[in-house]
């Protein structure tokens, strides 16, 4: 027993292994600690790494993490300086809901601040990753609170300053500020002017070539943390009064830490838009804002994210004022509009916005600044609809506002000669520019060849004078003037003219304290000595070690000598370097670089001076030799151990590491590394075949990366050859089989197969020898009939034997008949001959196939004949000539085989001996029959047989096009012998292209398709609606269901649409079509939803339309009080306060009910009322009467509103009777018209009442009659007849009303009618 466990404790130390691998999340270690994970389980990893914080003292610190890996993971934390061991200090807790492992430090102290660690371990590795804890000392502590008892090493960690790593270097006396080259890095190319401007620099050109190079650094870091970062913006005072600055920005990792620099100081902030510093990010946009910016809050913003700087904004809060605001403009479309603002002190420039966007001086904007750059202009050119909107301009912390209008052009023709003239005002500009550019070139080429010409002058005067007085010397003083330095070493002549202006000018203040020395006559005054001036400076340069390096610099005389000094020390040729002067060029030369040669190297002349910095790397270099060596394959057998080694040499400190196919080695138990400071090992033992692949060796230094490949070879005895073993042959006397190679031939080829036997039933195997490698198949020939057998095969190379492939049981000898070939197909018929092709058959019985056997059957009989009479025909075509002309034939055939004839194929299709026909003509007459929204029905004629050209069609194929598919598709797979066919499965309302093909034996004739493309649909039917009564005005209850349907037939399918008062109906109205019909749902009805609805129906063929009146309404409530008051006797009248539905009900009137003290009964003595007064009329004295008001509209009546009682006192009068004599007389007489209709013209929508008065005895009955349709019985109309005045009402006048209008009155003396024309107005 313990001599096993010994064993298990050697097996698992052999498989330990400790494999790099990569993880999903960036910055996480991930080692394998087995060679070979088993299917089903992971090694560990992170799926979401914990987060690094910055956690102010006292606060809480949580770190949360999520692992994956199966079996689960088991996640440590540790820390690198302290142990973890106080838990209550240190907490860690697994959170089931949300998968998170989680490490709390409750109240965090600056001891606190360190690079934790977190492990996910599990059997088969191990998961790891870094995060640090900043503390911030917190801001409300006070200092010095128990001096005396205080810890003195505590208080050193408190004085932690949380600045950045790296300091801005100072800036010096002639070289460009570092914050300027941080705010180029982070800016648009159009706000480098700006930039430049506000730290002096007027020409920034010259420092483009080494921000291009800077910026390529820059981005090569921000590379590492971050994927993509664009539209980066510079921080601006918004009109909120925030100021803000954003970037896109996408991180390689979302848990990077986002630190705020100011002045170099960590900025805290937050997520609440109420902290002083804020940042919110929505998807990849990430802004900062500063909430209440004051004057304090200038300087210098920088955001970094990790340790690398994404973001520089310089906030310049300068204390200007407006001395007069921008005020608001108004401007016709097309027009430019200007906005004009005065500062109280001069600026660079100010921020223009519209609304939170920033405007750039643009082709639509024109951004302008006084010479005194105290008038700044916005100027937005060609205005239109979309530029109308508030404008501010902002300098400093204040802002000024103002309104843009833009009218529209009334008659259009500023914005037409816009139009036209836009293209024009685009290429006056862009010539006007061009030509100022040309100007300006021109005019710095005349400065520049005057300069030139100055100078010959200058040094032919010299010369005259050196001439004159042989001497030949010069001035021994030095010339003032600019001082050319590594930053400066790229100025162009133009500015080192400027700067020796400055220089002479100095010389002349100074001449009466140091005069110039000179030998020989004086030069005239107008010849000014200007000195010696840099052409080209010196440049950065950088060199590899042991080669050669170069600096030179071109100066303005050819005569001038300068000396070259290194780190201040002035070098000679005794130096190791080389020191050449060729005319004006100076050049300074080191043949073979050393460390000790990188330096500042200084180059001056007559006072002049330029410097650069020369940097020899050393990158890692390899011996040819030594690399020629390592490149060579490496072979080594299994088990055995391969090994690298290869010297280097390059800078330190030097990383190398060794990869094997992309993966990184890490030592183990099988993995040897061993590096020294210029050579590195390896060594891999107990190597398998699985192992074999390139091997590469990674040098590493800060100058440069090296790499060599090799490759392992690890050669071992083959794998099995391939199955399945395939049978050739299984015949009486000998069994032949194949087989595919091994898939794997060891690392050297395969020489031999080595096959054996065994007979099914017995134990013995028996070789039968080796073969060549080349040759896949095997043949055995000594074999038994009826026989079985079993083969092995194995594979053999130069390093041993494979394992064996073993067959199936193979029979010998036993009688296996062929299968049936496909049915024979014709190639041609003729009247005496027929052409017939078949294939062979898939099983051939385990033997070769002799030949064929084919049968002939006349159609008709029940006998098939062989027709190969002579033998078995050797091919698969046969040529058939014993038959009968017109007659009709089938045709079977059956393979042959050493074990005899298989069964026969299936007979082929029937075949009529004669000669080929003629393809037939065109179909004609092809029409459309009928069509719906899936079938087309077509019909056509027989086209024509033409003898000798065109043979009768037998049969028809239909074939379709989709007009968007170049593609036809034949409907009828098999030929239709009538002349009408009904194409089916069609989508509705797509258009198709349709043709119809005669056929027959000759083959198929040309199409025949129709003019246009065909539409499935039915025919076309204009929209109409099918109800015959449809009510054109509906009533309901407030809070009742509104239920329009309308039931309508049109083709194709109408598009319906509803109107509610001409504009689209609210979204709580339902709407449900279906292909006959619509309907309209108002589930809850309000008073709001009154009004006209119109349904609308419109297809390709026509539109139709409907108006429906939907009042919803209530019962009214009843009027205020009554009032009486007779002003004439014999009358009363009444006045009442209106209800208070009437406002919102425009149908509401009023009825008023009478009741006298002789009846006991209520009369209506009026009605449609729509005024609050009514005089009753035939009040007698003596009587008492009572009166009620009712409010009435579409639901009916309200309750009564009831008047006091009313009544006159009768006063009695004698009665005294005239009796007179009584004559009979006739009163009668035939109906007559005292007043007649008149004319009208009535408003659409408005009430119309139409009245005449007639007289008659007996009393005439009265009929009125629209375009000779009575109207008695017609509600829509309100009829009376009051002591002979006829009226009729039309509530609401529509212009269906238009029309005569005639009132007819009879009696039984005689009729008389009386008309008008009613005339409504849209």
């Amino acid at each position: 027993m313990e001599c096993l466990n010994l064993v298990t404790l050697y097996s698992s130390s052999f498989f330990t292994v400790a494999i790099k691998k990569m993880s999903r999340v960036s910055g996480v270690t991930v080692i394998q600690s087995v060679e070979l994970v088993p299917l089903g389980k992971s090694t560990p990893d992170f799926t979401r790494k914990p987060m690094a914080l910055n956690v102010q003292e006292g606060k809480k610190a949580l770190f949360k993490a999520m692992v994956s890996g199966a079996p689960p993971p088991v996640v440590t934390w540790e820390r690198t300086r302290g142990e973890m061991n106080d838990p209550n200090m240190y907490k860690t807790r697994y959170d089931a809901r949300g998968r998170e492992h989680i490490l709390e430090i409750p109240s965090v102290k600056h001891e606190h601040a360190d690079t934790y660690k977190c492990f996910a371990t599990n059997d088969y590795g191990t998961a790891s990753c870094n995060i640090t804890l900043n503390v911030i000392e917190a801001g409300s502590q006070q200092k010095g609170q128990g001096g005396n008892g205080q810890d003195f090493r505590s208080m050193l960690k408190k004085t932690v300053v949380p600045t950045r790593k790296k300091q801005l270097p100072p800036k010096k006396e002639g070289e460009i500020d570092p914050k300027l080259w941080e705010l180029l890095l982070s800016a648009r190319k159009r706000d480098y002017e700006k930039i430049c401007l506000d730290f002096g620099v007027t020409d920034f050109r010259w420092l483009l070539k080494r921000l291009n190079q800077m910026k390529k650094e820059r981005e090569d870091e921000q590379a590492k943390v971050v994927e993509k970062l664009e539209n980066v913006k510079q921080i601006q005072i918004k009109p909120n009064g925030r100021a803000e600055f954003s970037m896109d920005m996408k991180l390689w990792d979302a848990n990077s830490s986002i630190h705020l620099y100011k002045d170099g100081k960590l900025v805290p902030y937050s997520d609440d838009a109420n902290s002083k510093y804020c940042l919110k990010k929505s998807g990849t946009r990430y802004t900062f804002s500063i909430k209440d910016p004051q004057p304090e809050d200038a300087g210098f913003y920088q955001v970094d994210v990790d340790d690398t700087n994404v973001l520089t904004t310089d906030f310049q809060v300068p204390a200007v004022e407006f001395m007069d605001q921008i005020k608001d403009a108004k401007a016709v479309e097309s027009e430019d509009a200007v906005f004009t603002c005065h500062l109280s002190k001069p600026l660079n420039g100010i921020t223009w916005l519209k609304g939170d966007m920033s405007l750039d001086d643009v082709d639509k904007y024109e951004i302008t600044v006084s010479e005194d750059k105290l008038v700044h202009t916005l100027t937005i050119k060609d205005c239109n609809e979309a530029d109308k909107g508030k404008y501010y301009a902002i300098a400093g912390l204040t802002a000024s506002s103002a309104s843009l209008v833009v009218e529209a052009d009334p008659d259009g023709s500023k914005r037409r000669k816009g139009k036209t003239d836009n293209q024009d005002e685009i290429t006056k500009r862009k010539l006007e520019k061009e030509a100022k550019l040309r100007a300006e070139q021109e005019r710095l080429e005349a400065e520049r060849r005057a300069q030139a010409e100055k100078e010959a002058a200058e040094a032919a005067a010299k010369a005259a004078l050196r001439d004159g007085d042989g001497s030949g010397a010069g001035s021994d003083g030095k010339t003032g003037g600019d001082k050319s330095d590594g930053d400066n070493k790229n100025e162009n002549l133009l500015e080192g003219d400027l700067g020796n202006k400055k220089g002479d000018k100095k010389e002349e203040n100074d001449e009466s304290k140091k005069k110039r020395l000179r030998e020989g006559p004086l030069v005239p005054d107008t010849v000014t000595d200007r000195g010696v001036q840099f052409v080209s400076g010196l440049s950065d340069t950088t060199a590899k070690l042991g080669e050669r390096a170069e600096l030179s610099c071109k100066i303005s005389s050819e005569t001038t000598k300068g000396r070259w000094y290194k780190n201040g020390k002035l070098l000679t040729n005794e130096d190791g370097v080389r020191i050449i002067k060729e005319g004006a060029c100076h050049r300074l030369i080191i043949d073979c670089c050393q460390n000790d040669d990188t330096a500042v190297y200084r180059f001056e002349a007559e006072g002049r001076k330029s410097e650069a910095t020369l940097n020899i790397q050393d990158p890692p270099k390899i011996d040819q030799d030594a690399l020629g060596e390592f490149t060579k394959p490496v072979t080594v057998k299994a088990g055995e151990t391969a090994e690298w080694k290869l010297p280097f040499s390059g800078g330190v400190p030097m990383n190398v590491q060794w990869h094997k196919d992309d993966d990184e080695l890490v030592p183990a138990f099988n993995v040897k590394i061993e590096t020294s400071a210029n050579e590195s090992q390896l060594r891999l033992t107990k190597c398998q075949r699985k192992d074999s692949g390139d091997v590469k060796i990674k040098m590493k230094n800060e100058f440069g990366t090296m790499e060599a490949i090799s490759k392992l070879i690890v050669v071992d005895k083959p794998s099995p050859p391939l199955g399945p073993v395939d049978i050739v042959e299984s015949a009486v006397t000998s069994v032949e089989f194949k087989w595919k190679p091994p898939k794997d031939n060891g690392g050297c080829p395969v020489t031999n197969y080595i096959i054996e036997r065994q007979q099914v039933g017995r134990n013995k195997w028996t070789s039968l020898g080796e073969i060549p490698g080349k040759n896949l198949s095997y043949k055995d020939s000594d074999v038994d009939p009826g026989r079985k057998y079993c083969y092995r095969i194995k594979a053999k190379n130069a390093e041993g034997v494979s394992d064996y492939l073993k067959t199936e049981d193979i029979a010998a000898g036993v009688l296996r008949y062929p299968g049936s070939p496909t049915a024979p197909k014709v190639q041609s018929a003729f009247k005496d001959c027929i052409n017939l092709t078949w294939g062979s058959p898939c099983d051939t019985g385990g033997t070769k196939i002799v030949g064929y056997n084919l049968e002939k059957h006349k159609k008709g009989t029940n006998y098939w004949s062989l027709v190969n009479q002579g033998g078995p025909i050797t091919d698969t075509k046969y040529a058939v000539k014993d038959i009968f002309e017109g007659a009709a034939y089938e045709f079977r055939v059956s393979a042959i085989n050493l074990s005899g004839a298989g069964d026969p194929s299936i007979p082929c299709d029937t075949v009529i001996a004669r000669d080929p026909m003629k393809a037939p003509g065109k179909i004609t007459g092809l029409k459309l029959t009928s069509s719906d929204y899936t079938t087309l029905s077509l019909a056509w004629n027989k086209p024509k047989a033409l003898k000798g050209t065109e043979d009768e069609a037998q049969g028809y194929y239909v074939e379709i096009r989709p007009m968007e598919s170049p593609d036809w598709t034949r409907c009828n797979s098999m030929p239709i012998s009538l002349t009408s066919y009904t194409v089916l499965g069609l989508k509705a309302m797509t258009s198709y292209w349709v043709r119809v093909i005669a056929t027959n034996y000759g083959g198929d004739g040309e199409p025949q398709a129709f003019d246009n493309y065909l539409i499935a649909m039915p025919p076309p039917v204009r929209p109409k609606f099918k109800d015959r009564n449809m009510t054109t005005f509906v009533v309901v209850r407030s809070g009742n269901t509104v239920r329009l349907n309308f039931n309508f037939e049109a083709s194709p399918h109408p598009d319906v649409s509803w109107l509610k008062d001409g504009s689209p109906v609210g979204k709580h109205v339902t709407i449900t079509n279906s292909d006959k019909g619509s309907q309209m749902l108002i589930p809850t009805s309000e008073r709001s939803d009154t009004g006209i609805y119109t349904i609308t129906l419109k297809n390709l063929v026509g539109l139709e339309n409907f108006n429906v009146e939907v009042r919803v309404t209530d019962d009214p409530k009843p009027p205020g009080p009554v009032e009486l008051d007779q002003i004439i006797p014999g009358t009363v009248t009444l006045s009442w306060s209106s209800s208070p539905d009437e406002k919102r009900d425009d149908r509401l009137h009023y009825m008023i009910s009478k009741k006298d003290s002789s009846k006991g009964t209520w009369r209506t003595v009026a009605d449609n009322l729509y005024n609050n007064k009514f005089t009753v009329i035939n009040i007698l004295p003596g009587r008492e009467y009572n009166f009620r008001v009712y409010a009435k509209n579409d639901m009916g009546l309200s309750e009564p509103s009831e008047s006091p009682r009313f009544g006159i006192q009768k006063e009695k009068e004698k009665f005294i009777i005239n009796k007179r004599e009584t004559k009979s007389r006739n009163l009668e007489s035939p109906p007559s018209f005292l007043v007649p209709l008149k004319r009208r013209t009535a408003p659409e929508g408005y009430e119309c009442c139409m009245s005449c008065a007639v007289r008659g005895n007996p009393a005439p009955r009265v009929t009125w009659y629209r375009d000779n349709v009575s109207l008695n019985t017609n509600t829509n109309y309100y009829i009376t007849n009051t002591c002979g005045v006829c009226s009729l009402l039309i509530l609401r006048t529509v212009a269906k009303d238009n029309g005569e209008y005639k009132v007819v009155i009879q009696n039984k003396l005689g009729i008389s009618e009386c008309s008008m024309i009613l005339n409504v107005k849209e």
